[in-house]
This record gives C-alpha cells, sequence and structure tokens, in this order.
C-alpha cells in the first residue's frame, strides 16, 4: 500500500467542489511601478483619525481585545442610527458571509445569488455542503423576479450584492423590498452592502429599514472599500436579534483584532473622510467611463468604486496583458462568466489618467 492509496480524511461535501478564491493581482514581473486597480481599495487610504488610531493601538498588542467589540458597535450604531444590540462585527464581511452559511445552511439547502454575483456566496454555500444555485440576471442587474423564481422550499439562504460586484450595477429600494417580501420565511435575506456608501442615488436603499421590518433579513457592510481599512479585514453587519443570538453561540471568541477595532471606530466616526472619498470616486468614476467608451471599452453604468469595462471576449485577455505590460493591474472576470470584460478600480487622478491612456492606445494598436 502506498501514500496515495492508503485510507486518509475526506473533507466534507462539496469542500472539494470549490474553485478557490483568488484575490486580485498585485505583482507585474519586470514592472517598477505597479498600478494596481483589481481590488477596488480605495486609492486615498483611510482616514488620518482612523491611521492615529491604529498607532496608539500598537501600545497594548500583548492584551486580547473586547470580544464583544462594544466601542465599535456603539459609533457604528450612533452613525447610522441603529440599535448596537443588533450589530455584529467579523473578520471582514468575508466571515459574516461564511459564518451566516455556516449558521442557516447545510446539505440539502440551497443558497440563491444571482448569476454573476461574488463568488464567496457560492464557495460558502458549497464549504457547507448546501447547493449554490444562480438565478439569471437582466442586463447584468440583479432580476428580482428570477431570484424569487429560483427560490424553493429547500432555500435557506439569498445572497443579493447592492452595488453587486463585479458588475457595479444596482436594484432601487422598491425592488429590494418587493425582494424581501417575496422570499420564503425560512429564507434569510442577506444584503451585501460592502459597496454602499458609494451610491449618490436618492432611490437607493442599503437594506437597513428592510431589516428592522422583517425577521429573516440582515445587511453585511465593510470597512475595507471606502473605509479604506482592508489590510485590517473588518466588517459588520445589522440583523434580527435571532440571529445575531446564532452566530454569537459559535463565532470565535475574539475575531476582530484590537488595532482593527479602534481605526473602525475612528473610520466610522469621520463622515468627511468618507463623504471626500465618495465625491472623488464619482467624479474620477464618471471621467473614466467616458473615456473608456470613447476608446470602444464601454463600461455599465456603476455605482460601485470600480467599473466593467467590455472589450470583447478574446480582446479582454489581450487589453489585460497590454495594461499589465504598462504596469496597470486591472482584474480579469472569466471567472464571473464574464470573458469580454475586465473589472478596473477606480484609482485617483493619476491612475484614472494612466487607465485611460493605456486604453486609447491598446484601441489604436488593434
Amino acid at each position: 500500500m502506498t501514500a496515495e492509496t492508503a485510507p486518509r480524511p475526506i473533507p466534507q461535501p462539496g469542500i472539494l467542489d470549490i474553485a478557490p478564491y483568488v484575490g486580485g493581482e498585485s505583482k507585474v514581473a519586470g514592472a517598477n511601478r505597479v498600478v494596481k486597480l483589481s481590488s477596488n481599495e480605495n486609492p486615498h487610504g483611510p482616514s488620518p483619525r482612523a491611521q492615529a488610531a491604529f498607532a496608539a493601538a500598537a501600545g497594548d498588542l500583548a492584551v486580547y481585545p473586547d470580544g464583544g467589540h462594544a466601542a465599535l458597535r456603539r459609533a457604528i450604531a450612533e452613525v447610522h442610527g441603529l440599535d448596537p444590540a443588533r450589530i455584529f462585527c467579523g473578520n471582514g464581511s468575508d466571515e459574516l458571509l461564511a459564518l451566516l452559511c455556516q449558521a442557516y445552511a447545510g446539505p440539502g439547502d440551497e443558497v440563491v445569488h444571482s448569476a454573476h454575483g461574488f463568488a464567496l456566496y457560492a464557495i460558502n454555500a458549497l464549504a457547507v455542503g448546501a447547493t449554490p444555485v444562480a438565478a439569471a440576471e437582466r442586463e447584468l442587474t440583479t432580476d428580482v423576479d428570477a431570484i424569487l423564481a429560483a427560490c424553493t422550499e429547500r432555500t435557506r439562504i439569498v445572497f443579493v450584492a447592492n452595488p453587486n460586484n463585479p458588475t457595479g450595477t444596482w436594484i432601487d429600494r422598491d425592488a429590494l423590498a418587493r425582494l424581501a417580501e417575496g422570499i420564503p420565511p425560512r429564507a434569510l435575506l442577506v444584503i451585501d452592502g460592502a459597496y454602499a456608501e458609494y451610491v449618490r442615488d436618492a432611490r437607493y436603499e442599503p437594506g437597513a429599514e428592510l431589516v428592522e421590518r422583517y425577521p429573516n433579513i440582515v445587511m453585511t457592510r465593510t470597512f475595507s472599500k471606502i473605509h479604506g481599512l482592508a489590510a485590517l479585514r473588518l466588517g459588520w453587519m445589522v440583523a434580527p436579534d435571532h440571529v445575531v443570538d446564532a452566530l454569537n453561540r459559535f463565532r470565535p471568541p475574539f475575531n476582530v483584532n484590537a488595532p482593527a477595532l479602534a481605526a473602525g471606530e475612528a473610520a466610522i466616526r469621520d463622515r468627511d473622510w468618507v463623504e471626500r472619498c465618495a465625491v472623488l470616486n464619482e467624479v474620477w468614476r464618471d471621467w473614466l467611463a467616458k473615456r473608456l467608451a470613447a476608446a470602444g471599452a464601454p463600461c455599465l453604468p456603476s455605482e460601485g468604486n470600480f467599473l466593467l469595462a467590455e472589450f470583447g471576449e478574446g480582446r479582454a485577455e489581450k487589453a489585460d496583458a497590454f495594461l499589465k505590460a504598462r504596469g496597470i493591474i486591472a482584474r480579469r472576470t472569466a471567472s464571473y462568466g464574464l470573458p469580454g470584460h475586465l473589472r478596473i478600480t477606480v484609482g485617483d487622478e493619476a491612475a484614472c489618467r494612466a487607465v485611460a491612456d493605456a486604453v486609447d492606445a491598446f484601441a489604436a494598436s488593434a
């Protein structure tokens, strides 16, 4: 008997069906300077107040963090007008999505998500032995009717990113309310608001209103995007009491580190910084979308801090290589079923101009 044929531990059902999540690239061989636009990071970084709070926390690294996240939950509640008892914090919103799947889905259950939704929805479903179900989109936008049609008696979770990643598209408060009203009562609707702060349209509702009205809805948010704290891994959600109670029973006891808690509290209170980043993103997102369209790479209307640019199947791969040769890293979206597109983070002015000039040059070379 060889090592290959000997009995060995077998992972739970679904684990080996997972294609591992791959983050945005950050390096280009031979490039002296890289413009990383593959991970939707905030090019302006975190609030100076958050940086100061992070530095101050360095003196207490030998002490365990507050396992109940009390100060951060109070700060979030004050800023957003929420009940701190219904706020739950995690190691990035990624951990929140995983914990929700662990608590509410398993073998024989189904987890519904939009066809081009965030990759972790399907990954987390498979990790607990549940079956991911992709609902068709309409013009690369969440289709409420398709999601409701995909729901069955086996549906336990419905994931909706609003705005969606990687498309940047969104649905308004009326459509979201119709979805909340229509899903099975035993299913949990998870509204992923990772990019909520970037939306400037008055018809938008991030989800907190619905959490107040329904016992089966939660809204998740992150500090990784507009707050510029991606390195610290910090997220939060607002949920019904019974959901918070369930997750608190098995989450890791110190799942958020002390520097992240301190930086997050300062970041959430610095509303001027959030507004500054949102305005700059809107200005350069719209500018870049026009330049890309003029160069033959039209973009979907986006309310995130990124654009989904259409180059065409086969041509997108060439465009990606062309940009990398100039030290610009975008995100291929073939794994999302969008092989003819590139997702491009909205950087600062210099980065946006560099992308526009490079795409112009690519168009001219074709």
